[in-house]
């Protein structure tokens, strides 16, 4: 089949005659109509941190591997085992695969799970290919009013709503979010969803800074032209109630904690390359709460799973999907026109969807 490759740092190749890999007796293989670039895939196309350069311990993948995990499609074939799927199902897929045998996996916080693989990354099968084959309780059914290139979404949306879940923010709350990519605006809608008084959003991106608006934001600023702490305290009652940093960078950090109000909550869901700097005092004096966030998971019982709301939430025509896909390219462009159309600093998009 034909698949894009990561070799190392900036070297991602269309490969022609990848094998497809066998279907085990609890897999699927999906025929994949739709991938999205992550700001994961992008963090590895760049400084190639992720992807095993010699045989994974577990999975025996190595470079180069293919990459993706955001995708839907449809189910081709399906194992012995597998008796909740069947050919032709349109499909999205979960893609970190938990050990399911660790404290965290039997309490439904599987995105704790220190022993989880990553589909994209290190087993060698992704989304940016024809075809992939995965763990069959990896893949969650979409309706059929939901558009492949909607279930493409579901994975990122799902982040932004763990992030907000995570967070505490109730109804009625004002809102921060501190780094508008892709992630940030999924947090931010979801937010939105959840019923927020009003939100401000940090950006210096000027192109989503008006997607921010149109997903919800009441005000949109750009961090290097103003203070984004002044901005927001003249604007509330000493700070916001909660805020959202999906930059990684000290300064937006910092912002972040110090444009919430004393006992305000701080939701941390960006990576950093290096050490980042904090302020206690600003923590411990001001009863401060700083709170991390990673992919999603089962929450409390009362809920269902953030990949299970979202598909509800789009197949109820409730989320703005055009917002975040700016853009959509066939596989053999998926380094020119998306790997480094993200990574330009004043890229004009937000989501861009790759198309095998």
């Amino acid at each position: 089949m034909k698949a894009a490759r990561f070799y190392g740092e900036r070297d991602i190749r269309i490969d022609e005659g990848v094998d497809p890999g066998d279907v085990g007796p609890t897999d699927v293989r999906i025929d994949v109509e739709v991938c999205g670039i992550c700001g994961t895939d992008l963090h590895e196309y760049e400084r190639a941190a992720l992807t095993p350069d010699t045989e994974h311990p577990r999975t025996g993948a190595s470079r180069p591997i293919v990459v993706g995990h955001e995708f839907s499609g449809r189910v081709s074939e399906v194992g012995d085992d597998v008796t909740r799927l069947a050919v032709g199902d349109p499909v999205t897929v979960h893609p970190n695969i938990p050990c399911h045998d660790c404290v965290y996996c039997a309490d439904g916080r599987y995105n704790r799970c220190d022993d989880s693989l990553a589909i994209g990354l290190e087993t060698g099968t992704g989304g940016f290919a024809e075809s992939a084959v995965v763990p069959a309780r990896q893949v969650h059914v979409l309706p059929e009013s939901v558009d492949p290139w909607e279930g493409a979404l579901v994975e990122p949306l799902a982040v932004g709503l763990h992030a907000v879940r995570r967070s505490g923010m109730r109804a009625g709350d004002t809102v921060a979010v501190f780094g508008c990519g892709p992630i940030g605006l999924t947090a931010l809608r979801a937010a939105d969803a959840g019923g927020a008084k009003r939100i401000f959003a940090s950006e210096p991106n000027e192109h989503r800074r008006e997607i921010a608006r149109r997903l919800g934001a009441d005000v949109a600023i750009d961090p290097l032209e103003e203070d984004a702490v002044e901005r927001i305290a003249d604007a509330t009652d000493d700070g916001v109630d909660a805020a959202f940093e999906f930059a990684g960078v000290e300064p937006s950090i910092d912002a972040a904690i110090r444009s919430t109000r004393r006992g305000g909550a701080v939701t941390v869901g960006s990576l950093s390359d290096g050490t980042v700097a904090l302020d206690l005092d600003e923590i411990v004096l001001n009863e401060r709460e700083l709170r991390g966030t990673f992919c999603y998971g089962f929450p409390p019982r009362s809920f269902r799973s953030e990949f299970d709301a979202i598909v509800r939430s789009l197949a109820d025509g409730e989320i703005d999907t055009d917002a975040f896909a700016t853009k959509r390219i066939p596989l053999e462009n998926v380094v020119e026109d998306g790997f480094e159309e993200l990574t330009a600093p004043d890229t004009e998009h937000v989501k861009i969807l790759v198309e095998p």
